[in-house]
């Protein structure tokens, strides 16, 4: 029998606490959750519109780090129709309880700690089903579909599952395997070996009673919570009440410095693995007015994406610039992303790099750090550049 989806309470928790370290200097100023994507977007963007289009009314931001950055860009939910009297956009910051010196100022150790520090705010609003998502995922989904599938099952957690996208490894992720019935039988969070190529998206329907009645238990039990990997999910599976919902779309996660330059390529696809211009599922975003991209004669651009503002005179080829950049005449790129505002000088040439907002790049400066790259994606910021390696390097030891 179809279970009724209409007398739920429904609330999305989007987790946009992460400090982003694998992103390396890209989030040293700025909150992960707004790093530039597609020339004109922001990463919260993709969970903000897909909550927005599944016709959610009630979603709440976990924040950490970097608050003005993200809060700056959520803008009160206005571009989300999220402004509301009455529910809405919810900002949840970092806080301290008075009876809860541990909580380390109140920042989380992990996102199901970070759910945890907000079980009375909750309890207090009493949903029937909790959507727990990132903030740093490109992809569309009508999560109402997954209520459904959720319903159907009476699971305790529906996990909505993706086989592992092209050049990546699925033991950065979580591993599962399911049965002919869509059970979860397995779950290994970041195991060196995976058993499986199919793993979790991180996005995760919970029945909120049940939820809220397991990370009570966990607290009692421990110390400390931290990912919903370490115990939460483990604990569920175990129990036998965890289901999936394939997802076959386009899915990735671009929390690392080769992801994120890899999901601008995709977009760049002539095949079109990832289609932003869908009127029916349009990518909302809360973004300054800019007058359209100039392209001057000595330009030559090809299977490119250039936002507005953006004054082009050197040559662009399978590049994604963001708005208010400028190429100056003799400059040359390929395979590169740019962020807003940046300037590549007369005489520069870059392949596979990411240029950070509001740098200035010069044809001397390129040359010696393009020397160091080989096959790495080449990162240049305002006080130093990092190849991918380097980043990677970096965000294991800290």
């Amino acid at each position: 029998m179809m279970k009724e989806l209409h007398d739920k309470k429904v609330l999305a928790l989007i987790l946009a606490g992460g400090v982003g370290g694998r992103l390396g200097l890209l989030t040293e100023d700025r909150a992960k959750p707004v790093m530039p994507f597609a020339g004109r977007y922001k990463l919260i963007d993709f969970a903000l519109s897909n909550c927005a289009h599944s016709q959610i009314s009630d979603v709440w931001v976990v924040e950490q780090y970097e608050l003005h950055s993200l809060n700056e860009h959520l803008s009160n939910g206005r571009p989300w129709d999220l402004d509301r009297t009455y529910g809405g956009l919810k900002v949840l910051p970092p806080f301290q309880q008075r009876d809860k010196p541990s909580h380390n100022g109140g920042f989380a150790h992990g996102n199901a700690d970070a759910i945890a520090r907000h079980l009375d705010f909750i309890k207090d609003f009493a949903p029937d089903i909790l959507l727990v998502l990132s903030s740093d995922h490109i992809y569309k989904l009508d999560f109402r579909e997954v209520f459904q599938r959720h319903l159907e099952t009476e699971a305790c957690l529906t996990m909505v599952t993706a086989k592992v996208p092209k050049g990546e490894t699925a033991s950065r992720f979580g591993v599962v395997k399911v049965n002919k019935d869509g059970r979860i039988i397995d779950f290994a969070y970041k195991p060196e070996k995976p058993k499986s190529d199919l793993i979790t998206t991180e996005v995760f329907v919970y029945d909120a009673k049940r939820l809220l009645e397991t990370l009570d238990k966990l607290r009692a039990e421990n110390d400390s919570i931290k990912d919903f990997g370490d115990e939460l999910v483990p604990k569920m599976v175990k129990d036998g009440e965890v289901f999936e919902f394939r997802h076959t779309g386009y899915w990735l996660d671009v929390g690392t410095v080769e992801s994120y330059w890899q999901a601008h390529i995709d977009l760049l696809d002539e095949k079109q693995k990832f289609v932003l211009e869908d009127p029916d599922w349009a990518i909302l975003t809360h973004s300054k007015p800019r007058v359209p991209a100039f392209i001057y004669s000595s330009a030559k651009i090809t299977n490119s994406l250039v936002a507005h503002g953006s004054k082009i005179s050197g040559a662009v080829k399978k590049s994604v610039l963001s708005e208010g950049v400028t190429v100056e005449k003799g400059a040359e790129l390929e395979e590169c992303v740019v962020l807003t505002d940046a300037v590549i000088e007369k005489g520069v040439k870059l392949k596979r790099a990411i240029v950070d907002a509001n740098v200035r790049v010069t044809a001397k400066n390129s040359k010696a750090l393009s020397q160091k790259q080989k096959r790495d994606i080449l990162v240049i910021g305002h006080r130093k550049a990092r190849t991918s390696t380097q980043i990677k390097a970096e965000a294991e030891k800290s």
